[in-house]
């Protein structure tokens, strides 16, 4: 499959998501502060409509097949991003992150997710060009993933029994408290890493195990490199300030992972039946928000009673 993305337009799209990270960290975030819900909300509106813009700019450039599948590929990944907000949750309650320091954490988290992501896509894109049947891999990969969501509960996840932070408390010499916003301090002539340093190792080793689910899920959608990278930055990108914005009530939305884990069986599926039938993209980014939209109006309507 011939790509969009040439050389002028990979380069003007990198060009343009460092700028947006400058102004994000350089002015808008430059003091460390606790965001709070309007400015979340209203950073939230932002990354969506840029998300949006740059959607209508592939339709008006390349048609409309393109678009749907960068908007249907940043509607799966933005979803897929908004479940990792309860492993963030439970990582920063575990560490006792101060509410200042966390923006700052997923700032740099995000720095080095784009850099798993551009090496995931280009693996991911690189197989599936030589090895047709690595589809049917992913797509099995996908539907057992998505069955183990289904079963699986919050309270599996717990970062004390992380095997890169063992590795990191016997490798790496470090404080046991933070340092405001510093990832590392000298003393006695000697330097040392902070917590903070060890929260954002946790918070980038889970997002290795984030990547391996997301990236397939989005060559269901579409096989173009281009699409693929951009519509998962843009969902990266909105991360933080959709963390800022649902970590108060995300214990609302108890069905959301039963929603993604249909997401990812759906998807599987149709990777692994992509030879026999073909599913038009309109389909897909129906059948993909209508199961994410189901679920959070389900979790609205049933809300769960403390105790139960």
């Amino acid at each position: 499959m011939i790509s969009i993305g040439t050389p002028t337009l990979w380069l003007g799209f990198t060009a343009f998501i460092l700028f947006l990270l400058l102004l994000d960290l350089g002015i808008l975030h430059r003091k460390v502060h606790a965001i709070n819900m309007k400015e979340a909300t209203i950073t939230s509106i932002l990354w969506v409509l840029l998300a949006l813009l740059f959607n209508s700019f592939i339709g008006f450039e390349f048609g409309k097949q393109q678009s749907l599948e960068f908007l249907t590929g940043y509607v799966i990944e933005l979803a897929l991003s908004v479940d990792n907000l309860f492993v963030f949750l439970v990582i920063f309650s575990y560490f006792k992150l101060p509410s200042a320091l966390q923006h700052r954490v997923l700032f740099w988290g995000i720095i080095g997710a784009q850099v798993m992501r551009v090496i995931f896509i280009a693996i991911g894109a690189a197989l599936l060009a030589k090895f047709h049947w690595i589809i049917y891999v992913f797509g099995a990969f996908l539907v057992i993933t998505g069955i183990k969501l289904y079963f699986q509960r919050e309270s599996d996840f717990h970062p004390e029994k992380n095997w890169i932070v063992k590795i990191y408390k016997k490798l790496i010499p470090a404080v046991s408290e933070y340092h405001g916003s510093k990832f590392t301090i000298r003393i006695d002539g000697k330097r040392y890493a902070t917590m903070l340093l060890l929260v954002l190792v946790v918070i980038e080793a889970s997002d290795v195990l984030f990547a391996v689910d997301s990236i397939p899920a989005i060559f269901a959608v579409t096989k173009d490199p281009f699409i693929v990278y951009s519509s998962n930055i843009f969902a990266i990108l909105g991360l933080r300030s959709f963390f800022f914005l649902l970590a108060g009530m995300m214990e609302k939305f108890h069905y959301l992972k039963v929603g993604l884990s249909l997401v990812l069986i759906f998807v599987g599926l149709k990777m692994l039946i992509a030879d026999l039938i073909h599913i038009p993209i309109g389909v897909s980014l129906g059948v993909v928000a209508s199961l994410i939209a189901g679920s959070v109006a389900i979790s609205l309507a049933k809300p769960v009673t403390k105790g139960s």
